[in-house]
């Protein structure tokens, strides 16, 4: 039970608990005490790179289904590369959604 009253929101999580799970180890000592993700840079990144790979899947994948028998490169390369740069974007949405909830979840303007 929570002594808040009921409708109030909770607040926000502290970056040091904003995993899912919380600390995987015990401090060592070694790292920062005030060590943080670099949230906006992953948010960034997987912004600009998820269209890229978007992209690069597709074309990828029309090269193939326009590349003849025989034909350089073989066909079934086009279609590993295709699948390969679309598990990167699978990814990179992935990222996008943990990033976006994490910030959020700081913000305080979570579910």
């Amino acid at each position: 039970m929570s002594p808040e009253p009921p409708g109030h929101p909770e607040p926000p999580a502290p970056r040091s608990r904003s995993g899912t799970i919380g600390r995987h180890s015990a401090r060592t000592g070694s790292e920062p005490v005030t060590a943080r993700s670099p949230l906006r840079l992953r948010l960034l990144l997987s912004g600009i790179f998820l269209p890229v790979f978007v992209a690069a899947a597709a074309l990828f994948a029309l090269w193939a289904r326009a590349s003849g028998p025989g034909g350089s490169p073989h066909r079934a390369v086009l279609i590993t590369i295709a699948a390969l740069c679309a598990i990167i974007a699978f990814l990179a949405v992935v990222d996008l959604l943990v990033v976006v909830r994490r910030l959020r979840r700081e913000r305080g303007t979570g579910r």
